[in-house]
């Protein structure tokens, strides 16, 4: 039976991801959006406290760790929609887990990191591995936009890492991490574009790699 795709929709703080996967979500039928962090689950809700109450406190690994757990929460649904048909659409998912904590390496502000026994922050290898065996997405798109143009956006600085010089260190990280060799991995800007611009865009893209049918090909893993 053909299965649906895992279309992943990455991107910095107010990047306009989450307008844009909920777009595409509507576009695709049948079709799931999944949201990482996913914050009704019990994990999800440890994760909300943490990055809504500035002075709740976790060491880096664990924060870490829980993003990661939240998101084998999510794994048995993600594989079931996509075998019944459905395409799935994630708003985040391992890229932002890996690129948050990488980016806290060397970073000194209590706020973000507690920067103690720290040697795992900048080890992608020990940040990669307990996502292995999690669904790979058929195609990520990264959007990239300007930093200043994020900064102005309607919220921006309600949560824990939205912080312009964090922000940046995320996105050199996402850049380091992200092939671009991978076929199913694409950046994207979408700087000084309005919403409907983006969304066509990316809908583009769809299109021409083909990943708004259904396929043949077994779920890929990470």
């Amino acid at each position: 039976m053909p299965r649906g795709q895992l279309i992943l929709i990455e991107g910095l703080d107010r990047s306009g991801k989450s307008t844009q996967a909920s777009i595409l979500a509507s576009k695709l039928s049948p079709s799931k959006l999944i949201k990482f962090p996913d914050r009704s689950t019990p994990i999800g809700k440890l994760i909300n406290e943490y990055l809504t109450n500035k002075s709740f406190s976790l060491n880096d690994q664990s924060a870490h760790l829980l993003f990661l757990a939240n998101r084998w929460e999510l794994n048995q649904e993600i594989q079931e929609l996509l075998n019944q048909g459905h395409f799935v659409v994630l708003d985040r998912y391992i890229y932002s887990g890996i690129a948050y904590t990488l980016a806290k390496d060397g970073i000194h502000d209590e706020s973000i990191s507690l920067g103690k026994n720290s040697t795992q922050l900048g080890d992608v290898d020990w940040l990669l591995g307990p996502d292995k065996g999690l669904p790979k997405p058929d195609l990520t798109l990264f959007l990239t936009l300007g930093l200043d143009e994020i900064s102005k956006r309607k919220g921006w600085g309600d949560e824990r890492y939205e912080l312009q010089q964090f922000q940046a260190k995320v996105k050199d990280c996402f850049l380091q991490i992200l092939d671009t060799k991978d076929p199913s991995i694409c950046i994207v800007d979408v700087g000084e574009k309005t919403i409907d611009q983006a969304s066509d865009q990316l809908w583009g893209i769809i299109e021409s790699k083909g990943k708004h049918t259904l396929v043949d090909e077994p779920i890929s893993y990470i």
